[in-house]
């Protein structure tokens, strides 16, 4: 019972830094110029908590794609605004008394793991072209809301195993690290569909461990790139403070409510919202390269979604027989 106070008290101290620090960086002629940041985040905080994908699975696209924002500017954005909002969320599920926080001891290694992969995806792969990791990320996202919707692939297991499987795990973290340096988001999303497919674990549990991740990884990521020499602007600073509390809230919020609704509403939605913004990226402006990057990053991704969430399913249907 006493893990309970923790998240009142994490609230509380988070809620009173960002009003004493946004009386004192922020004007309402700052908020109307900048008013879509919090806006995008009414929905990407909830989509952090209740589904695999984080908020910045909503904010990248939107500011980068519909708002023509910097993509190294959307992706700190999303790193930045996940530190609040899926540390919120995680701290909501990690307080529940219901909750084994044993079953999450895994996250001890997938967290450098996957910190190693954002590394190196930093110094290495920041300079590939914007039109490129725009149609990759966003097929990403719509290939595996599809895959994730209409698939039949829960899992049953409560916890990962002691052994094996550890030589897939390490590949998929350090590809989601990599996804985390190139657009802030990523890496729940892939950790998710490796859980529920090679390790059969249960839809919420694995939900839950990639929500914790990519907290993890979103402040120590974000901590690196400020380490290694690129400081917040004062806008980047100021965007972060009026999207704070909404992300405070709705991620907590989405995880309460993912043991108590059907998700299937939500995914429809999903699904909608990101098959809208890869038609969107390849209408606006439209060109050759971005149609035959958007064709084969989503033909190439849904076969793989695809093939690895009826992994389980058959799995199931063997053992029922």
């Amino acid at each position: 019972m006493k893990r309970a106070w923790i998240f009142p008290l994490w609230f509380f101290l988070a809620l009173t830094v960002w009003a004493s620090l946004f009386v004192q960086w922020i004007d309402w002629p700052f908020i109307t110029a900048h008013w879509f940041y919090p806006a995008v985040m009414v929905l990407g905080g909830f989509v952090a908590g209740i589904t695999p994908e984080g908020g910045g699975a909503v904010a990248f696209p939107l500011l980068s794609v519909f708002f023509e924002v910097d993509r190294s500017v959307a992706r700190d954005f999303s790193l930045m605004i996940q530190s609040v909002g899926m540390t919120s969320a995680s701290l909501f599920i990690l307080t529940r008394p219901a909750v084994d926080v044993r079953t999450f001891r895994p996250l001890v290694w997938f967290v450098p793991v996957a910190l190693a992969g954002f590394v190196f995806g930093m110094r290495f792969l920041q300079d590939l072209p914007v039109y490129l990791l725009q149609a990759l990320f966003l097929s990403l996202i719509t290939t595996f809301t599809l895959a994730y919707l209409f698939g039949d692939h829960r899992g049953t297991e409560t916890a990962l195993p002691g052994k094996g499987g550890k030589l897939a795990l390490g590949a998929v973290l350090l590809v989601g690290g990599v996804c985390a340096s190139l657009f802030g988001t990523g890496a729940d999303i892939l950790l998710y569909t490796l859980l529920v497919t090679r390790f059969r674990l249960q839809e919420k549990t694995a939900t839950q461990m990639s929500i914790i991740l990519m907290a993890s990884l979103s402040i120590l990521g974000f901590a690196y790139r400020g380490l290694e020499g690129a400081p917040l602007t004062a806008d980047q600073f100021r965007t972060w403070l009026t999207a704070f509390p909404v992300v405070l809230i709705m991620a907590p919020l989405g995880a309460a409510l993912l043991s108590r609704i059907r998700l299937e509403w939500m995914l429809r939605a999903l699904v909608l919202l990101n098959v809208g913004q890869l038609l969107y990226f390849n209408l606006n402006n439209p060109s050759v390269a971005k149609f035959a990057a958007s064709l084969v990053f989503s033909v190439v991704l849904m076969v793989v979604f695809a093939t690895a969430l009826d992994r389980i399913a058959l799995t199931q249907r063997k053992r029922a027989v």
